[in-house]
């Protein structure tokens, strides 16, 4: 039984009675996009495929100023979009703008370089909230493509193949999530940090007893191509943003040239079992380097961002 107050009406659709009517529960996907034309189409296909729910749901483009065929592909799927300024974006306000867009009472979340992995994704990363056993849900991520081999790493470190339903802790990512939007109106996305907006979200609601929940069979591939300097930038904002989320997290150089180290040492070991070794030895020394460096300098940046800097950290760039 359904602890939501919806009620099944066949294996994928739910409803909500309202005024002795069944009322269909709409679901929003919403996708952050910035020069998206890469992946947008496959993955706006491969959500037309997903399992019944077609007829039952939106999606919805927040778009922070593309310049490629990103809403032209956007308006061929039929998209309803959305726009956030460069100077106002950041990663929490696009999705806030996204939400409040949004019709549904099921948000969910993908990366406009992220692809599902099969049409049952939407159905398995919505079915926790619609069965009460969770407000706010994540799925599997993989790599394909242009995925770097030590990322595939970081992908099966936080990714594993066994859900938790609910999970402990508060790791979360919105590449691949759905909350509630009802949780939503009560605790929205913080919009002053510089990633993380997910953790933090689900932190707060961990601790108002509220369950998250994993849940490995959503997978989707999540597409990275991203110059060296673009991942240290990656690791670097979101260290900064751990800082507000956990700041008794303390990250020493002692620590960094141990954690790379240690990473670089699991990472040779799989490539040499897998005999790609050296074809792989540079850029797995290169990558763990941009991470755990990014990471460091994240940690340790507690002066207050110039404007200039800001928008170095907070917009998407290619």
């Amino acid at each position: 039984m359904s602890t939501t107050g919806w009620n099944r009406v066949s294996s994928w659709k739910y409803c909500r009675a309202v005024d002795g009517r069944c009322l269909i529960v709409l679901i929003s996907i919403i996708i952050r996009t910035h020069n998206e034309e890469g992946y947008l189409e496959e993955l706006l296909a491969a959500i037309r495929r997903q399992q019944g729910v077609w007829d039952d749901m939106e999606t919805i483009i927040v778009d922070s100023g593309s310049t490629d065929r990103t809403l032209p592909i956007a308006e061929a799927f039929g998209c309803r979009i959305t726009h956030i300024s460069k100077k106002d974006f950041t990663f929490g306000r696009s999705l806030n703008r996204g939400c409040a867009f949004s019709r549904g009472e099921i948000l969910v979340f993908i990366s406009g370089h992220c692809v599902p992995a099969g049409t049952a994704w939407l159905n398995r990363l919505i079915d926790p909230l619609l069965n009460g056993f969770a407000v706010y849900s994540y799925g599997r991520q993989m790599g394909r493509d242009t995925t770097r081999f030590s990322e595939y790493q970081v992908f099966e470190k936080y990714y594993p193949p066994d859900s938790k339903i609910p999970q402990e802790g508060f790791f979360c990512n919105n590449a691949n999530a759905a909350l509630l939007k009802s949780v939503w109106l009560e605790t929205r996305f913080n919009e002053d940090l510089t990633g993380l907006e997910d953790m933090h979200l689900a932190r707060m609601l961990v601790e108002r007893n509220l369950a998250i929940a994993y849940i490995a069979e959503a997978t989707v591939y999540h597409i990275h191509n991203e110059s060296w300097k673009s991942i240290r930038l990656r690791y670097e904002r979101e260290s900064l943003a751990l800082q507000k989320i956990m700041p008794e997290v303390h990250i020493g150089l002692l620590d960094v040239i141990r954690y790379y180290l240690a990473a670089v040492m699991h990472d040779l070991e799989v490539a040499a079992k897998r005999k790609v070794l050296l074809a792989e030895i540079r850029g797995i020394v290169i990558f763990r380097l941009m991470q755990y460096w990014g990471t460091f300098r994240g940690n340790h940046r507690h002066r207050k961002l110039s404007a200039r800097k800001r928008e170095a950290y907070f917009y998407p760039k290619n």
